[in-house]
């Protein structure tokens, strides 16, 4: 079985201190006011100066208010000030928008304590190349908000003791799995093909030759798809060992079209041959194997 390791029974190993590439601008002074000034009417002008912001990278205002109530009472530079941390390290500022409506909270994120510590880790223990950072939290922008000491490093030293290093070493595109608990997310996952009859072993290695079965879903992805599998499919589970990306691939909108197409005009293929290729291609050997077998009569 898969080991159980728990969160605290993995070492920890504080990181470096990481000295940004380009600081976050330290906010301006607050200009003074004359005692003719309203105060109501600058602070109100000062919040539609923020939404204006927030317009102008697409994220939804409402959201924002609703999910980060810190938002009203923080300064534009702020804000900003987690623009220019995220544009340092190579996001786009078109990304931006989507990464901060997902994640509100990132508003009103100091750089320095809750965002410099995610790039340090990134590029000092995982060992991101630099154009792949980028690449990473785009791909999963929960890493901003993911905690490095109770989620981010535990998780990666189990991931490098299963198995993910050198060529199989956490990448910008494994990088997601990062987010996922151990105990209860990636054993439960490795447990239950387990129980499908494969050997720890065989797992593991199913696992690092497709990394994306960690997150895949137990109920919504695995047992339907076994369950098809083997009562309409009537295949041998190796077969699933040898090609486990049969996972990755829609039951409803690939597997059984496919499938009944192949079983319509009496044929089979390997799993590979029959969900690995485009439509067209499919139909090709399809046709193919129709005109091979009206040869042969």
């Amino acid at each position: 079985m898969i080991p159980h390791l728990t969160i605290t029974s993995l070492s920890h190993h504080p990181s470096p201190l990481f000295i940004p590439l380009s600081p976050p601008p330290k906010p301006s002074q607050t200009p003074a006011y004359s005692l003719s000034s309203a105060p109501t009417a600058d602070t109100g002008l000062q919040f539609r100066r923020k939404l204006i912001y927030l317009e102008s990278l697409n994220v939804n205002s409402l959201k924002a208010l609703r999910q980060n109530p810190q938002f009203r009472s923080s300064s534009l530079e702020t804000l900003k000030s987690v623009e220019n941390c995220l544009l340092s390290f190579g996001i786009p500022r078109y990304s931006l928008g989507r990464i901060l409506d997902m994640y509100p909270q990132l508003l009103t994120f100091d750089p320095h304590l809750n965002l410099y510590p995610i790039f340090d880790f990134l590029i000092n223990e995982l060992q991101l190349p630099f154009p792949d950072v980028s690449k990473a939290i785009i791909r999963c922008p929960r890493l901003l908000v993911s905690s490095v000491d109770l989620q981010l490093r535990p998780t990666f030293l189990f991931l490098r003791k299963l198995g993910f290093v050198g060529e199989d070493k956490i990448d910008c595109h494994t990088s997601v799995l990062l987010v996922s608990s151990v105990e209860n997310t990636l054993i439960p996952k490795m447990e239950f093909l387990e129980s499908l009859g494969f050997l720890e072993f065989e797992v593991v290695n199913m696992v690092l030759r497709s990394p994306g079965l960690l997150t895949y879903s137990i109920e919504n992805n695995f047992k339907p798809k076994v369950e098809y599998f083997v009562k309409e499919m009537k295949r041998d589970l190796k077969e699933i060992k040898q090609f486990p990306q049969y996972f990755s691939f829609s039951l409803e909108g690939k597997i059984k079209p496919r499938h009944r197409l192949l079983v319509e005009h009496g044929f089979s293929m390997p799993l590979r041959d029959m969900l690995k290729v485009s439509d067209g291609e499919f139909n090709v050997r399809l046709l193919r194997m129709r005109l091979q077998l009206i040869k042969q009569l």
